[in-house]
């Protein structure tokens, strides 16, 4: 059995009191134990501020730049040991791509813009200088310099690798030490990728640290030169933000939540145009990758009234490819959930979803991995034929292989269904029509972190609904948490 470590004051502590028990994605076995109830959480927020701080801010932002550049080179050579320990998790090697990759590959993205739109000093300079008098002998700069404190980064379970790089690479670039909290149910796979980057010996002292584990007080002992970053459910992000002392110090606080994501098929595109089946490839991905454990997911599919019956057959159709099983075999193209709870709160939660839908697509009790001990379930594809009536599919998010279909009327009905998530991280738009793209945009974006428009002429380079990438804001308002990870 495995012994989740958290890394503290330059020091590795193993599980003690208050462990808690981690179970394989896969076979439902227990592989790790992780906690310790004894963590002195206030000494590592002093060691942040009074040891790791002090150490990044005599670097210039061009030492940091060139320290993520050796820090991510290094995870790459040893990544395979990344991918091996990830499939405990559930996932594929396809879906380790996207996680243990895609978070090198973002390191590398704020190593080059450090090095390459960064001065090479410690100071930022933010904008030309004001003349705030007659004379040009009184001027004003607005400049940016690190905050003095830590930044604590509560992390979710999906991408636990990526999910820690892509907050970690800006926040050193900045000049400030973290302060890792990973969820628990995929917290191994963190500490090992935190272990190759604090035996590479590549980061000054304290400027990473890792909880494995409760935070225990920790929020109560943070002030305004410190940061908390979350990455997770509404419920959580409300609770945590609503800390007194958070409230009381204005301490910076910026969520990344779960969202009712959607895509809307233009009502221009017909099925035999290649715009339909770059519909359907992208909503088969977003069911199917991470099994659908992705906070960028589509949960809500709009078509064209007309389109309703051809779009449930094809994505039918396509859905009944997918091989579920070990991730890892080669042959399997969709694993496991992360954890039976989290099997079961999805199953609770599509309940809900079929009070107001019709499942068209996926049996939970009936399917390959039906009998396994491990958290499988299949493709899940409902259809709600009237989604102005609904409640439950505009607020209630299965965080698994979940999608409902719902047909529009019109663009501006479309609009008003996007917009009744009340704040996604992303919406996708297949049309060949810039005027649909333009009365979305005008009519949709203020809900939404991200719109992605996509058709014939960008197919071929576009990254894809779900790929939230460094070049630009990753966030999104209302209930996707009002902030911005990237």
């Amino acid at each position: 059995m495995r012994q989740i470590s958290s890394f503290a004051t330059g020091e590795w502590l193993g599980p003690g009191a208050g462990a808690k028990a981690i179970s394989s994605a896969i076979t439902g076995n227990v592989i790790a134990e992780v906690g310790n109830d004894a963590l002195n959480v206030q000494s590592m927020q002093d060691y942040a501020r009074d040891v790791g701080g002090p150490s990044l801010r005599t670097l210039t932002f061009h030492d940091r730049a060139r320290m993520l550049k050796a820090i991510a080179l290094h995870l790459k050579k040893y990544r395979k040991i990344l991918y091996e320990i990830s499939f405990d998790t559930g996932a594929t090697q396809s879906d380790h791509l996207m996680d243990i990759d895609g978070g090198i590959g973002t390191m590398l993205v704020y190593a080059s813009k450090g090095r390459r739109e960064m001065p090479d000093t410690c100071v930022y300079l933010d904008g030309p200088p004001e003349q705030l008098g007659r004379l040009s002998n009184f001027m004003g700069q607005h400049v940016c310099t690190p905050l003095q404190g830590a930044a604590l980064h509560i992390n979710a379970y999906n991408f636990p690798v990526w999910g820690m790089l892509e907050k970690l690479a800006p926040t050193l670039l900045a000049g400030m030490p973290a302060i890792i909290k990973p969820a628990t149910s995929t917290s191994y796979v963190t500490e090992c990728c935190v272990r190759l980057i604090i035996e590479s010996g590549l980061l000054p002292k304290g400027a990473l640290q890792l909880i494995s584990g409760n935070i225990g007080d920790l929020l109560n002992h943070l002030d305004c030169q410190d940061v908390v970053t979350f990455t997770g459910s509404e419920k959580t992000g409300l609770m945590l933000r609503s800390n007194p002392n958070l409230l009381a110090n204005s301490i910076r606080f910026t969520a990344e939540q779960d969202s009712l994501n959607a895509i809307v098929l233009g009502p221009d595109v017909t099925k035999k145009m290649p715009e339909f089946d770059l519909f359907i490839d992208e909503i088969e991905r977003e069911i199917t990758a991470k099994a659908g454990q992705k906070c960028t997911a589509i949960r809500r599919i709009m078509v064209p009234s007309n389109r309703v019956d051809e779009t449930i057959k094809a994505l039918s159709n396509r859905l009944t490819r997918t091989r579920i099983g070990d991730p890892r075999d080669p042959k399997t193209n969709m694993g496991a959930l992360v954890s039976n709870e989290q099997k079961s709160d999805v199953l609770a939660k599509t309940a809900l979803i079929g009070a107001e839908a019709e499942r068209v697509f996926g049996n939970p009790d009936d399917f390959t991995m039906m009998k396994s001990k491990g958290a499988f379930l299949p493709p899940m594809l409902f259809y709600c034929a009237n989604p102005d009536g609904a409640s439950n599919l505009h607020k209630i998010e299965a965080f698994g292989p979940v999608s409902t279909i719902m047909p529009y009327r019109n663009i501006e009905h479309a609009s008003e269904l996007l917009n009744r998530g009340k704040g996604s991280l992303v919406a996708s738009v297949i049309t060949h029509d810039t005027d649909v793209a333009k009365d979305i945009t005008v009519s949709s974006a203020a809900f939404h972190g991200r719109l992605y428009f996509n058709n014939r002429d960008s197919m071929s380079d576009a990254t894809g609904h779900g790929a939230p990438m460094p070049h630009m804001t990753h966030g999104g308002p209302g209930r996707a948490g009002g902030g911005e990870e990237l």
